[in-house]
């Protein structure tokens, strides 16, 4: 009993200090969790803003991401093949393909397209005229 009373212990005073010390702890996991929600959000909006909405129209061209390319050890060839003619599109994000030749479709994944930008077999018409002092012009 006396050394409770020489280091002045005060029961009242150290329940109310541990008390105030886990209000302060349970203070402190409520920030990091509101901070933590906060970022969550700001991240998940600049993902989304970076995600585009494909649409898929009928006839429409695209390129077929091969993804089994991996197990050949040409560095420079490309993962993608194509372009295929889109036959059937679903709300759901599938696509049915036409094959090159044209003989058989088949079903991909939305995800694993994109749209082909080249030209569909188009040639370009050139023309030369011929200068009076033997200088050429070309047009295209």
């Amino acid at each position: 009993m006396w050394a409770l009373k020489r280091l002045n212990l005060d029961w009242a005073e150290a329940a109310n200090l541990r008390l105030t010390q886990l209000n302060e702890m349970e203070e402190f996991c409520f920030y990091a969790y509101e901070s933590s929600v906060v970022y969550k959000e700001r991240i998940k909006f600049v993902h989304d803003k970076k995600i585009l909405k494909r649409e898929f129209k009928l006839g429409d061209l695209f390129l077929l991401f091969n993804s089994r390319i991996k197990l050949f050890p040409d560095k420079l060839k490309s993962k993608w093949s194509g372009p295929f003619k889109v036959v059937n599109a679903s709300p759901f994000g599938d696509v049915e393909l036409d094959s090159e030749d044209g003989l058989r479709t088949f079903k991909v994944n939305g995800q694993r397209v994109k749209h082909y930008l080249g030209t569909d077999g188009e040639k370009h018409l050139v023309e030369q005229l011929s200068l009076k002092d033997g200088l050429r012009l070309t047009n295209v």
